[in-house]
């Protein structure tokens, strides 16, 4: 008789990653809807919402996938209906991302399909182990950014762009979010679930060597043509000198891999704080974060409700369509803090996790609550 290792058994959900992932869709808040300011410090600051909270969003999604695969004990049995039900997921969500941009044209790129690219991209590798994952997603995101940056400027992807595969192109390598770059960080995330985040010396060590490719990186990109620090320079067009545009491209795969160490230490911070600290700090932080973890706890709700919500504040102002203003951010901050404390704490699972969850045959019993 061969024995088989045990089915795993469901996980609670982990606070520290929800609540970094709730900072993650603050964060997109703040890169859709601030305004423009006159200062350029602030300026910087508001930039930094832009790459990181996507690339933190992208790996707290990794490490959902890891949850809901068996964690440090990845499943045996049942991975075929597993599959099956996170494919199906998937294309939920590339019909529900592409459904909102055809029909409410919010002025923001929408990552719902995106996402959804990158769970069918990622349904072969889920249970791969976990070095080869960690491996395969760091070498990933130090490439993927530099390949589709080059990429997208050679004829052949303008031809792609203009025609009827367009969306592909965009998905791929034109688009705002190449998802390749999403599977890279998705990886990660996968990995560090599978090494164990209730470990305090897998965090510890995760969040060292995130912080230093952050500390590390971040500054050489900043120093690079394109870069924040940098000396100003002329757009990159598609007629750019090779050696400019392959500069560039360069700079974005380093950034990458630096804002990824950043949201590696965002989570390894909150785990700390709501986890791993003494009780008293953890009941103190369990109060403060609780808006943000509820938030973090329901993503596709919060964020869908969010494009709704943008959607409908457009205007006009000198001729231009907006929906950029500070008393917008606020609420939607505010907003989405209250609305998710509530309803996890009187309903339960976020509305559209409770449809997809139903859509996609899953049943109470057989998943974790992260899923």
């Amino acid at each position: 008789m061969v024995d088989r290792a045990p089915a795993a058994t469901p996980a609670a959900r982990v606070d520290g990653v929800d609540a970094a992932r709730g900072l993650a869709l603050i964060g997109m808040f703040i890169a859709h809807v601030s305004p423009a300011v006159a200062s350029a410090d602030l300026t910087s600051l508001i930039e930094l919402a832009d790459e990181r909270p996507r690339l933190l969003f992208a790996l707290t999604a990794g490490m959902g996938l890891g949850f809901i695969t068996g964690a440090t004990r990845p499943l045996v049995e049942g991975r075929g209906p597993l599959r099956k039900q996170i494919a199906i997921r998937a294309v939920i969500l590339i019909i529900l991302g592409l459904g909102i941009a055809i029909t409410l044209h919010p002025l923001v790129f929408i990552i719902l399909d995106v996402y959804g690219v990158a769970f069918l991209l990622l349904l072969p590798l889920l249970f791969i182990p976990r070095g080869v994952a960690l491996g395969a997603g760091i070498v990933l995101l130090a490439v993927a950014p530099a390949l589709a940056e080059l990429a997208k400027r050679t004829a052949f992807v303008a031809e792609l762009d203009a025609s009827s595969l367009g969306l592909v192109a965009d998905w791929f390598v034109s688009g705002a979010y190449p998802v390749l770059v999403w599977v890279a960080a998705m990886l990660i995330g996968l990995a560090l679930v599978r090494y164990d985040l209730d470990s305090p010396r897998v965090v510890a060590v995760a969040a060292l060597i995130g912080a230093y490719a952050a500390a590390t990186l971040l500054p050489v990109a900043a120093l690079m043509p394109g870069g924040n620090a940098a000396p100003p320079v002329d757009a990159l067009g598609a007629d750019a000198p090779m050696s400019a545009t392959t500069t560039e491209a360069v700079r974005l795969s380093i950034e990458a891999v630096g804002n990824v160490g950043v949201g590696v230490v965002v989570v390894a911070a909150m785990l700390l704080l709501l986890q791993f600290a003494v009780p008293p700090v953890r009941r103190v932080a369990g109060l403060v974060l609780s808006p943000i973890t509820a938030m973090g706890s329901m993503p596709l709700s919060v964020y869908t409700l969010h494009l709704l919500v943008i959607a409908a504040a457009v205007r006009t102002e000198n001729g231009v369509r907006t929906d950029d203003s500070w008393e917008l951010l606020i609420a939607l901050i505010v907003g989405s803090m209250l609305f998710a404390w509530l309803w996890r704490r009187y309903i339960g699972r976020g509305p559209l996790e409770q449809l997809l969850r139903w859509a996609s045959g899953r049943s109470r019993a057989d998943v974790p609550s992260h899923a």
